[in-house]
């Protein structure tokens, strides 16, 4: 029973956040930031305190779970980015998505187990989904980058939703900062993974380490272009989304296959 009002009230929290943020913006209208901004945060304690309880307390990364996992996770670095840089129209994409993924796990996917792991696969795992979090809230910035970049490049700047966004500038430099958090946090993964994974073969991470050094590889060239070259703009943006692609198949896409077509678990 608690388990399911708790993911209630996280996806109808998640959803009337949405509608706070957006609406204003689609009217063209500004209202304050604070009611949104609180409303996501009962979203996602109410989503944390849901995996807490419907896990028992330990971290579930079977597929579905560890959707809702790294879902909380970038629902609220989102929040803590709009401490940082008023972005509200990434709470706009991301907390609705959060909702769905949570009540997929919750109310659609068959109930699942943590696997027990010693601390330092645990510190490992923590890390990995830290840096998934910043780097997907990376990529979601590029996107709204390149949609701003188009529109005013047609010079569409009455749309309402630009409002919402900061000036293109600062949010190339916040887009910039979050893709170098994350790359400090994803070497730390592989350096863990090096330290601590014992046996790559017969735990099935071969392909997944090889793609997650592939996509560090592509983050690390960005980062090096950006600070030699002045890389920036759809060049930017193409490498960043090339990068979170890579990952997002290193990580849930070997899970997909592994977890639900071959019927394999963690």
């Amino acid at each position: 029973m608690l388990i399911s009002v708790l993911a209630a009230v996280a996806v109808a929290a998640y959803l009337a956040a949405t509608l706070l943020i957006a609406v204003p913006a689609l009217r063209g209208t500004r209202l304050p930031r604070l009611p949104g901004a609180t409303v996501a945060v009962v979203g996602v304690l109410a989503h944390a305190g849901y995996l807490l309880v419907a896990h028992r307390g330990g971290l579930d990364l079977h597929f579905f779970a560890a959707l809702s996992v790294v879902a909380m996770l970038i629902a609220g670095t989102t929040l803590l980015v709009n401490l940082v840089r008023p972005v509200d129209a990434l709470g706009v994409l991301v907390l609705p998505l959060a909702a769905a993924l949570l009540a997929v796990d919750a109310w659609i996917a068959p109930p699942t187990q943590p696997i027990a792991m010693g601390w330092q696969i645990k510190l490992h795992v923590i890390v990995a989904l830290l840096g998934y979090a910043l780097l997907s809230v990376s990529a979601v910035l590029a996107l709204l980058l390149l949609a701003q970049e188009r529109a005013l490049r047609n010079r569409d700047v009455a749309s309402h939703w630009l409002r919402v966004l900061p000036p293109l500038t600062l949010t190339e430099s916040l887009m910039f900062r979050l893709v170098g958090s994350g790359f400090v946090l994803l070497s730390a993964t592989l350096l863990s993974g090096v330290l601590f994974v014992e046996n790559l073969f017969a735990q099935h991470l071969v392909h997944k380490t090889i793609l997650s050094i592939v996509a560090w590889v592509v983050f690390g060239t960005l980062l090096a272009g950006r600070w030699r070259f002045g890389w920036r703009g759809r060049r930017a943006v193409r490498l960043l989304l090339i990068g979170m692609a890579v990952l997002l198949l290193a990580f849930f896409g070997s899970k997909f296959v592994l977890e639900l077509l071959l019927s394999r678990t963690p």
